[in-house]
């Protein structure tokens, strides 16, 4: 089976023989050495001041930056499932919530958010998602964030890296807590969540907030290469191997291969007539709205083993999103649009002719640096 959702991620053979070796335990010397190699390496990856690994999903690292960085009122930005999230974390916890809503396949404004920030001047923390996946979505995170800095410095800015990191290059020149997960382009099993913070966010932390997800305890202790509680050491073994592997590829090799691997189904796709939803598409997957998105799915899976992710909520059954995060080779991407070309042809749209692989191809190839 072709596992193509954006999350989980196939995970890479040499990956998995890192985490079969011997469970060690996580407070010994042997574990230290592992966590010291894997945070320095995170370090380059995420590209800020401090770098801290939750053994939680992505939620976790959700929540634990907003309980550690808003005081007052949040401001999230809701373009689907998981910008929504942020908002209900804010409101389990007591806080205040203002909230801009738009389209799942419509990006934020910085005019948007500078006005809510006007309206709302209480507002001490803004978060959004860099790529919405519920939609494949991608905002414009960085315009935001430096519009934001340029009025109200003291803002706290979480942006939402789940499915971005390891995807693309972000500028996280005024970004304070950029998030991370397993099991999206760092190809592990789900787990373990990484928040990046800024100095500015370590300050704000200050004595942090909560007990588990207190992330002053976690920077304490992790500065040491341990962790507060029970370390995820099958997935930090894991992380440690992966960023290796990454690392002897390059992060500039990455983002290409992970941008031209979009451009070329994107393209392809366009090509056999489907449309592409959102207006600002993720350079983490594609996603295509359609009449038959459940039919296209069901195909691929029985006929092809090819699994695709479809939609949520509203967009339940009309829409299916094809993953681009992870080392993926370009045969098994150009075999998922070629799949989608037959099924299409199965279900009378359109007759099978090799568009979508010769498209695929001239595009990936065409683009390769």
């Amino acid at each position: 089976m072709l596992l193509f959702t954006p999350g989980p991620t196939p995970v890479p053979e040499s990956v998995r023989k890192a985490m079969a070796e011997e469970t060690i335990h996580h407070r010994t010397p042997e574990f230290e050495a592992i966590f010291e190699r894997a945070r320095k390496a995170l370090f380059g990856l995420m590209k800020t001041d401090e770098v801290v690994m939750l053994a939680s999903t992505g939620t976790g690292a959700m929540e634990a930056a907003v309980t550690n960085l808003c005081r007052d009122t949040l401001l999230n930005i809701n373009s689907g499932k998981f910008g929504e999230r942020f908002g209900k974390i804010a409101l389990a916890h007591g806080l205040q919530n203002v909230e801009l809503t738009y389209g799942w396949d419509t990006p934020a404004t910085p005019e948007d958010v500078l006005a809510a920030l006007q309206e709302n001047p209480r507002i001490d923390a803004i978060a959004i998602q860099i790529s919405e996946s519920a939609g494949g979505l991608r905002h414009p995170v960085e315009a935001i964030a430096a519009a934001v800095k340029g009025v109200r410095p003291d803002v706290m800015i979480i942006a939402d890296g789940i499915t971005a990191v390891g995807v693309e290059a972000i500028d996280v020149t005024n970004i304070d807590a950029l998030l991370a997960g397993s099991q999206k382009a760092l190809m592990l099993p789900p787990g373990l969540a990484i928040i990046g913070l800024s100095n500015a966010a370590v300050e704000k932390i200050g004595a942090g907030k909560g007990y588990y997800f207190n992330l002053a305890t976690e920077i304490k202790k992790q500065r040491t290469n341990t962790t507060a509680w029970t370390a995820a050491t099958t997935l930090v073994i894991g992380l440690e191997a992966v960023l290796a592997e990454i690392d002897v590829k390059g992060l500039e090799a990455l983002y290409d291969e992970t941008a031209r691997r979009g451009a070329a189904t994107r393209a392809a796709f366009e090509a056999l007539g489907l449309h592409i939803y959102p207006k600002t598409p993720a350079a983490s997957m594609t996603t295509i709205d359609d009449e038959n998105a459940n039919e296209i799915r069901a195909l691929l899976k029985k006929e092809f083993d090819v699994n695709m992710a479809g939609g949520q909520d509203h967009l339940k059954g009309k829409i299916f999103r094809v993953n681009h995060m992870g080392l993926i080779k370009p045969f098994e991407a150009a075999w998922v649009v070629n799949a989608v070309e037959v099924a299409l042809d199965k279900l009378g749209r359109r007759s099978y002719d090799g568009t979508a692989s010769r498209i695929f191809n001239e595009i990936y190839f065409g683009l390769a640096t």
